[in-house]
């Protein structure tokens, strides 16, 4: 199967590929022109924007990004069941388009940090690996519980969890150059503690990582990606004219632009904070990357990469820009960002990128086909609709975004019970869960969550208040005069006035549904408690005029 077009093997770039496709277009549109100019102005110099493949920036970042995506999904998996803290000796290996210093050409293997049987992808699916094994023995750990124990043992952390070590803990980063190859991790150029290169992207990068290594732990006391401690590790040049950033899996990777159209995406700490918080995503809910589980896993990430600038600059809610992958562009691109999550839609309007196309709310909603060629269904586009909700629950709560909006985000998307293909409502009802939970129902901040994800139309404005139920009149004396109104409304009973409520259905002493033969006739015993309903009337409904 080509895994351009399988969503499983999508990297997670901060530049949509619709983006890419674009100007590989232009490219490849302006190669041809500029070669027929060569040609009829006898190899005349043109504009380096409109030179062919010595400039082809973005058809090369898109292969590679095809090519380093096949096994993204092997070193996610690998990072998250076996339990690894990085790059042990050795690294992986990106596309064969390069090659650098240092490298090796896979990970070392250790028995402690290789999965357990049946902790990994396989044939036999986890609920008969589970019977197999049969029930834990007292003191018994479970093979995931057993690997974290392990890795807490050879880090110094305590096997209780990493509260217990919380805090004591200090970031590990590991800044490599891939020389503008594609072996990864390249050459370590600066470790945890060590002085500034002098290299700004490696010293940009080491600086964003710990920037949003400090929000997890300080704003959500979470210790790094994977709450257990796991190295941060990012490769720098990454490639040729490399026209992206991403997460891999396992790690960063930042290439250095092309010049033309991005600079070089260290420089966006929002862009370093997005992308390390899909690692976040991968380590908790595990969202698919395809239509609104993948939107919403764009959105989570520049909800956090927004909130590490914020917090950076000192800002709230109210005084921060929005915006996300400022000063990427260059200047002649006709755009401020790659992204605005205060108005989605507006980021940019160039000639060769076009115009910003996320919509603001669900009636602008983008349906498209589950592929490469469109998005995997949108994903970077759709976003905009949870990235506006966000702006608008942060602003209605007020303060700083890390204390009013991130912690509901961060408990709807960290607590558990969110389902991996999670649609806008289903994360929705979870934020309002944990608002809930957090500050009462009815609470102000939870309001201001229930009127974001109304105002762009994920969750139905609420229905308009309906009169005191009239009694249903019954032409049989014999059957049970009922309530109607609102409850038999909103529980499909059938529309007001129309239909007797399904309450006055049940029995009148324990609650019981009728079930049987004949248990509509409120002659029949109950079958729970034996009560005769026709002996318990309901009560009726107070008049308007009262009694």
């Amino acid at each position: 199967m080509d895994s351009g077009s399988d969503p499983r093997h999508s990297v997670c770039g901060i530049v949509p590929p619709h983006l890419l496709q674009r100007i590989a277009r232009a490219e490849q549109d302006a190669g041809e022109n500029g070669a027929e100019q060569d040609a009829g102005e006898n190899g005349a110099e043109h504009d380096a924007r409109a030179s062919g493949a010595e400039h082809d920036a973005a058809a090369r970042t898109l292969a590679i990004s095809r090519q380093a995506a096949r096994g993204r999904e092997v070193r996610a998996v690998r990072t998250r069941r076996a339990g690894l803290t990085g790059p042990a000796t050795g690294s992986h290996t990106g596309p064969a388009t390069g090659s650098s210093t240092g490298s090796t050409t896979g990970p070392a293997t250790d028995p402690a940090t290789d999965p357990a049987p049946g902790s990994a992808p396989g044939l036999i699916p986890p609920h008969l690996q589970q019977r197999l094994r049969g029930p834990l023995r007292g003191g018994e750990l479970s093979p995931d519980a057993a690997l974290r124990a392990e890795r807490a043992r050879r880090e110094g952390v305590s096997a209780a969890g990493p509260a217990a070590a919380a805090e004591s803990a200090t970031p590990h980063r590991s800044i490599h150059d891939a020389q503008h190859g594609t072996a990864l991790p390249g050459t370590l150029v600066r470790a945890e503690g060590q002085e500034p290169t002098g290299d700004a992207s490696a010293d940009e990068a080491y600086d964003g990582l710990g920037a949003t290594w400090e929000l997890f732990h300080q704003a959500f006391s979470r210790n790094s990606l994977d709450d257990a401690g796991m190295e941060l590790l990012a490769t720098v040049h990454y490639g040729e004219d490399f026209q992206n950033a991403f997460w891999d899996g396992e790690q960063m990777i930042f290439g250095d632009g092309d010049g033309q159209y991005f600079r070089s995406f260290t420089s966006a700490v929002d862009v370093i904070g997005h992308e390390l918080t899909h690692g976040v995503v991968q380590f908790t809910a595990g969202l698919i990357y395809v239509a609104q589980p993948g939107a919403l896993h764009e959105s989570i990430a520049d909800c956090f990469g927004a909130m590490v600038t914020q917090r950076l600059l000192g800002q709230s809610a109210e005084e921060a820009d929005w915006l996300i992958g400022e000063g990427l562009f260059t200047e002649r691109v006709q755009g401020v960002a790659l992204r605005s999550m205060k108005a989605p839609g507006t980021a940019y309007d160039d000639p060769v990128l076009g115009k910003d196309p996320q919509p603001d709310s669900m009636a602008r909603y983008a349906d498209l086909p589950h592929d490469e060629e469109n998005d995997n269904g949108g994903v970077h586009i759709n976003s905009g609709i949870p990235n506006r909700a966000f702006y608008l629950a942060a602003t209605g709560i007020g303060g700083a975004t890390h204390e009013g909006a991130g912690p509901i985000w961060y408990d709807a998307l960290t607590r558990g019970g969110l389902p991996k293909d999670a649609d806008f409502r289903t994360f929705a009802a979870a934020t309002l869960a944990a608002a809930a939970q957090r500050h009462g129902e009815g609470s102000a901040p939870h309001r201001a969550v229930e009127e974001a994800w109304r105002t762009v139309g994920v969750l139905d404005a609420p229905p308009e208040a309906a009169d005191p139920g009239e009694p249903v009149e019954q032409d049989d004396p014999g059957e049970p005069v009922g309530r109607v109104g609102p409850v038999a409304a909103v529980e499909g009973v059938g529309p007001v006035g129309e239909a007797v409520c399904w309450l006055d259905r049940l029995c009148p002493e324990c609650g019981a549904m009728p079930e049987g033969e004949g248990a509509e006739d409120p002659r029949v015993p109950c079958w729970r408690c034996g009560a005769v309903r026709d002996q318990v009337p309901p009560s009726a409904p107070e008049s308007p005029g009262g009694a």
